[in-house]
This record gives C-alpha cells, sequence and structure tokens, in this order.
C-alpha cells in the first residue's frame, strides 16, 4: 500500500488516529511508520494483537529496577548482581541501561554495574539529586570495591557527571582506584552508538583517574 502521508488522518476513525499519535512517541517512530505500525496491527490476528497488550502490561507491571544497580529487573536483584561468578569489587558506572547493555555485548568486563539513569546537565534541570550519585556512593561504603570504572559518555554532560563522582569519592574520603574509559571513544559520541571493538579497545585500555 503506498503512503502519502501528506493526507489528513482526520479521514480515518478516531481509533486509528490515536493509535498513530501513540506510536508516533515512540523513539525513532516517526508519524508515517506510526501509520504502517497501526494497519500492521488492524491486519493482524486478534491473538497477535492480544498477546502484545499483555506482553506491554506485564512490562510495565513487573520490570522495575534493581535496588543495588538500578538496571531493571523483575525481581529486587538483577541478574547481573545475583551472579556470583562476577566480580563485584569492579562496578562500572553508566549513565543508562542501554549502555550497560552495549557493554555486555563487547563481552571483556566480568565486573558489575551502577547505572545512574542520566548525566549532570544544569540546562536540562538534570542535577546530582536526580541521578543514582548519592545511592552509587553509599554502595561503594558498604562494600570493599577495588576499582570503580566512570564510563560515562564523553560529553560535556559525561564528563561533568565523571568529574562530579570523583570530587564525591575525595569528599567521602572513599581511596578506591578509580579509572576512565580510554580515549579511543570520539569525544562528543554517545556508548549507545559506538561499535562494539572501540567500546572493547576503551575498556582495556581505561586510564586511571588522578584525585588530588
Amino acid at each position: 500500500m503506498l503512503l502519502i502521508f501528506s493526507m489528513d488522518l482526520n479521514v480515518f476513525p478516531r481509533e486509528i488516529r490515536e493509535v498513530v499519535e501513540n506510536l508516533s512517541k515512540l523513539p525513532g517512530i516517526g508519524k508515517k511508520s506510526a501509520f504502517r505500525l497501526t494497519f500492521f496491527l488492524l491486519n493482524s490476528s486478534g491473538t497477535y494483537v492480544n498477546s502484545l497488550l499483555d506482553s506491554i502490561l506485564k512490562l510495565k507491571r513487573e520490570v522495575k529496577f534493581c535496588k543495588n544497580c538500578f538496571n531493571f529487573s523483575t525481581g529486587s536483584l538483577c541478574e547481573i548482581c545475583q551472579n556470583k561468578k562476577r566480580d563485584h569489587s569492579c562496578i562500572c558506572v553508566v549513565e543508562s541501561v542501554t549502555d550497560l547493555y552495549n557493554i555486555e555485548k563487547a563481552a571483556v568486563f566480568n565486573g558489575v554495574y551502577h547505572v545512574l539513569h542520566g548525566a549532570i546537565s544544569p540546562i536540562d534541570g538534570v542535577l546530582p539529586d536526580n541521578l543514582k550519585i548519592k545511592e552509587l556512593i553509599e554502595r561503594l561504603k558498604r562494600n570493599n570495591i577495588k576499582e570503580l570504572i566512570i564510563a560515562t559518555n564523553p560529553t560535556s554532560e559525561g564528563n561533568a557527571t565523571a568529574l562530579y563522582i570523583t570530587q564525591q569519592l575525595k569528599y567521602n574520603n572513599l581511596s578506591i582506584t578509580t579509572t576512565r574509559l580510554a580515549s579511543g571513544i570520539p569525544v562528543g559520541s554517545e556508548i549507545e552508538y559506538i561499535d562494539q571493538i572501540t567500546l572493547s579497545e576503551a575498556i582495556k585500555n581505561r586510564k586511571k583517574i588522578k584525585n588530588d
């Protein structure tokens, strides 16, 4: 079916327009793609649509944050935090669960994570208290951590977050070896879009941060 998206959606029932509007709010989905998806759902079996709805409702109902690292989990602890084969003395700090996933795909890190859920950006109203930084410091106080890898993105926001974390370590008298991903990652880029070879090398060649 040829889609000419200059068309007025008012020619369709309200139910179709509402689905198109809601789908177009998804990341990477424009109105044209939302229109296609809506018609795909209309032409799909009721069994498939009900299964999709059930899985989305289950997602919202059962998935929550791991109480330890703030990864997504259906229990109090995520799969990584429960894994006794991981090195729990090494924590990798990331901005998002997507970054965690991409580092896992590189298959060179066997420690555990701490997800901040963002980066410091005052212009966007994101301050340290809006992130999981206090929880990170408390976690470092409770556990015998040998290395903290700061894997925030090499952007101005990510660098500001890394600097703030190192300052908090000093303020709380936490003498922990702190490293930053190697500079193989282009400045201004985001871990989510880095290829696995570059990311793997950045992890293996991470640099120690001086906390003078």
